[in-house]
C-alpha cells in the first residue's frame, strides 16, 4: 500500500484510540454501584491563588461502597473543600467534622440505574460519531491521493482498512456500553 495512504491511516487510528480513551475517561466518572475516589477527580479547590485539583490538596478514600473520606493536607483548605463539593453536581451533601470530610452517597434507585445508563448510552454515541468523523476525514484524505497518481485499487483498500479500523472502535466502544450498562444494573 502507498506510503501516504498508510500515514493517514496511522493518523486516524491514532486519533480514534484518542476518541475511545476519551469516551472511557467520562464513562468512568459516571457513578454505578461503587463510588470509588476518581468520582471526585473533576473536582478543583482553591489552592494559594489557583485552581488545583482535589487530588492533588487531600487524602482520599472510599470507607465502603457508598462513602468517601475526604483528609485536606492542610486543614485551612477543609471549608473551601467542602464549598467545592457543593458547588460540583455530585448530589450529596458533605459532612465536616473539622478534621475530614466525609461524602455519604444514597443508594441508587432503579430510577436512577436507568437514567444513568442513558447518559452512558449518549456519551458512547458521542464516542462513535467522533469515530465516524474521523473515518470521513481519513477517506477524504485518502480519495485526494487520486490526483496524485496514487492507483484506485491502493485508494479502494485504503478505504477499506479506514472501515476497518472503524468498525474495530465502534465495536469497543459497545463492549465499553455492556459492561458500564452491567455495572450500573448490578443491584
Amino acid at each position: 500500500m502507498e506510503e501516504e495512504i498508510l500515514m493517514y491511516l496511522q493518523d486516524a487510528e491514532e486519533r480514534m484510540k484518542k476518541a475511545l480513551d476519551h469516551t472511557q475517561d467520562i464513562v468512568s466518572k459516571i457513578r454505578a454501584g461503587r463510588v470509588t475516589p476518581e468520582f471526585l477527580e473533576g473536582i478543583t479547590v482553591e489552592y494559594y491563588g489557583a485552581q488545583v485539583p482535589l487530588t492533588q490538596v487531600a487524602n482520599i478514600n472510599s470507607l465502603d461502597g457508598r462513602t468517601l473520606s475526604i483528609r485536606p493536607f492542610e486543614k485551612g483548605l477543609i471549608n473551601d473543600i467542602e464549598k467545592a463539593i457543593q458547588a460540583s453536581d455530585l448530589g450529596v451533601n458533605p459532612q465536616n467534622n473539622g478534621e475530614s470530610i466525609i461524602l455519604a452517597f444514597p443508594p441508587l434507585t432503579e430510577e436512577r440505574r436507568k437514567q444513568l445508563v442513558k447518559q452512558v448510552k449518549q456519551e458512547i454515541e458521542e464516542g462513535k460519531i467522533s469515530v465516524r468523523n474521523i473515518r470521513k476525514e481519513a477517506n477524504n484524505s485518502i480519495k485526494k491521493l487520486k490526483e496524485e497518481g496514487i492507483p484506485e485499487d491502493s485508494i479502494k483498500r485504503g478505504e477499506e482498512e479506514v472501515q476497518k479500523l472503524t468498525d474495530k472502535y465502534i465495536a469497543k466502544l459497545d463492549e465499553l456500553f455492556e459492561k458500564k450498562e452491567q455495572e450500573i444494573m448490578k443491584v
